[in-house]
This record gives structure tokens, C-alpha cells and sequence, in this order.
């Protein structure tokens, strides 16, 4: 959410989902966007976004992937993701995250409360998401 207004482009999730491995062309951007904007807004919310995200993984090797994109948020390979670890991640592909958006992202997968997101609950969220 590179303009802070609580919603993600197509431009935007084009380059959240190269910080993933994925390539998608303008195309598969337009047909996500589409497919997950349950408002019609034409952008995506946070919510809208991890419930694309879900459905997306579930349509490849969800656990081999699932593990990748952990690893990529897990920057000091501690196993676990902080708020401060996605807001880097956000940066580094040229979309910051505001420290209410990255605490809202963790709080949505963080199942024991300890303000961090282990790979079972990452695995665990996203397979309830589907």
C-alpha cells in the first residue's frame, strides 16, 4: 500500500507478488484484482489481498511455496515473522507498510499472542483462508 490509503493497485501487487518469486503479467494482475476485489473498488484490501494470496497458494505446491514466502519475511531466520521484519520486506520491493498495517497483518495470523508468527500459524492462516 504504497499510498497508504488501506487499499493495493495492480501496479502494488504486482510488485509485492515479484518479492514472492511470482512473475504475473499486467494480465494475471488485472484477472487477481478483479477475481479478489469483493467491494468493487477496482483495488484490494488488506483482507482481500491474504484471501488472494491463500487462494493462490492453494493452486500450486502450497507447502513447498508456503515455506519460500516464510523464508523471505523471516529475515533473520529466526522462524518467526515480526511486524518490523514485513514492513522490511514492504520496503525492499518499494511498497512501505505503516505500523498499523504490518501489527494488523501479524495479529491476523499470530494464534498464541506473542507478536510474532510462527511457519504453523503462517501455515495455519493461510489454509483458512482457502
Amino acid at each position: 500500500d504504497k499510498d497508504g490509503d488501506g487499499t493495493i493497485t495492480t501496479k502494488e501487487l504486482g510488485s509485492i507478488m515479484r518479492s514472492l518469486g511470482q512473475n504475473p503479467t499486467q494480465a494475471e494482475l488485472n484477472q487477481l484484482v478483479m477475481e479478489s476485489d469483493e467491494d468493487g473498488n477496482g483495488e484490494i484490501d488488506i483482507e482481500e489481498f491474504l484471501a488472494m494470496m491463500a487462494k493462490k497458494l492453494s493452486n500450486t505446491d502450497a507447502q513447498a511455496e508456503l515455506k519460500e514466502v516464510f523464508r523471505t519475511f523471516d529475515r533473520n531466520n529466526d522462524g518467526y515473522i515480526t511486524a518490523e521484519e514485513l514492513k522490511y520486506a514492504y520496503l525492499m520491493v518499494g511498497e512501505p507498510l505503516s505500523d498499523s498495517d504490518a501489527k494488523q497483518l501479524i495479529d491476523a495470523a499470530d494464534a498464541d499472542r506473542d507478536d510474532r508468527v510462527s511457519f504453523e500459524e503462517f501455515r495455519r492462516y493461510f489454509s483458512d483462508k482457502r
